[in-house]
């Protein structure tokens, strides 16, 4: 199950639409849907989740912690939202395109994928690319 909860005045609209595209990836990638919870968040909190659990001194979009077990995929992904409007900002695209890209990044890495190596992130990029194809909203 995927759930979404807010730390801040933000609120995903359409969760249900968000849901459903997500569940798609993880069968896409032949793994098991299990509890998967999105947080989102500002600068603030997620700097302090960086500084406390690892150790690092800056602002990032996402953080992801992997509970998994086997092929079914569990987990705690924490989004600034400050930081993906900043983002979406400096790439010249939309604050829900990048929206989309940085949840899909945190479930990718539950199915595996890696982005330390610059041959991994041209992997994790190429991903993200692909899965964000699998978005439709319903009109």
């Amino acid at each position: 199950m995927i759930s979404f909860n807010y730390e801040n005045d933000f609120t995903l609209e359409n969760e249900g639409q968000y849901a459903s595209w997500l569940s798609g990836v993880i069968e896409s990638e032949k793994k098991k849907e299990g509890e998967i919870n999105y947080v989102f968040c500002d600068d603030d909190y997620l700097h302090k989740i960086n500084m406390e659990y690892l150790n690092h001194d800056t602002l990032t979009d996402i953080i992801s912690f992997d509970y998994s077990l086997g092929n079914e995929l569990h987990g705690d992904i924490f989004i600034s939202v400050e930081r993906v409007q900043d983002n979406a900002n400096d790439f010249n695209v939309s604050f829900e395109e990048e929206l989309k890209r940085v949840m899909v990044h945190g479930v990718l890495h539950y199915c595996g994928y890696k982005d330390k190596t610059e041959q991994d992130e041209v992997l994790m990029r190429s991903k993200e690319e692909e899965k964000m194809k699998m978005f439709h909203v319903e009109l």
